[in-house]
């Protein structure tokens, strides 16, 4: 238990240079556990203790809970598995929630869920509290063939949205002036710089170019515009 509160206290840096092109295939990172029983993290990016700038794949045992707690920061995330619970609601596998600063829950699960979670990283200003099933939603035509978007949120420059890749789409080589990150949730997503199958995550820099291409098909949760 020492070992534990002497960890929480420290400052972690991982992947915390936002400058850097940052990968994480499934398997290449352990779940470690956090302050609560039955709570365990992935942590792909970290600057600071417990407390901090983090994204993190955070898994819930059944009947597992943490304390009430004010998100400072903010916090977003979207359910992977299971159903996660607060005091508002339950959310399935599929919802994404966003809790702007000061916005405050006790979540908890009662037969255990896994979420991506990315905490300190809303721009100012952007204070619109809402949850997405996006089971129910209304999905669009992408920008090319074999492309659709459901968009889940836009703040000024941060776009988040889903993308789902019909097999065999592929999109032209381009620019992200202020950044992308990447999450696969199905299939496999394929770049000129590797291959990354269901539960990779990507971070490309401001001024990252890429030409996207996808064989078997895939959906993936991007977020642009937030790291320039």
């Amino acid at each position: 238990m020492l070992t534990l509160e002497r960890d929480t206290q420290r400052h972690l840096l991982i992947r915390a240079d936002l400058g850097l092109r940052a990968v994480v295939l499934p398997g290449e990172e352990p779940f470690v556990p956090s302050p609560m029983a039955g709570v365990e993290r992935m942590m792909l990016d970290r600057n600071g203790g417990e407390v901090a700038r983090a994204t993190t794949i955070v898994r819930y045992a059944p009947n597992s809970y943490f304390p009430p707690h004010t998100h400072g920061g903010g916090e977003e995330f979207f359910v992977l598995d299971g159903v996660f619970s607060d005091e508002h609601g339950d959310y399935p596998a599929g919802t994404y929630v966003r809790n702007p600063p000061g916005t405050r829950h006790k979540p908890f699960t009662k037969d255990g869920c896994t979420i991506f979670v990315k905490l300190h990283q809303f721009q100012q200003g952007d204070l619109h509290q809402f949850s997405i099933n996006t089971n129910d939603a209304q999905w669009r035509e992408g920008r090319v063939e074999g492309l659709s978007e459901l968009p889940l949120h836009q703040f000024g420059r941060e776009h988040v949205s889903l993308i789902r890749w019909a097999p065999g789409a592929s999109f032209t080589q381009h620019t992200h002036a202020a950044g992308e990150e990447m999450l696969i949730l199905s299939g496999s997503f394929v770049d000129e710089l590797g291959s990354y199958p269901k539960g990779s995550w990507i971070r490309n820099p401001p001024g990252s170019t890429h030409r996207p291409v996808t064989q078997p098909g895939s959906t993936i949760l991007v977020k642009l515009g937030h790291l320039g």
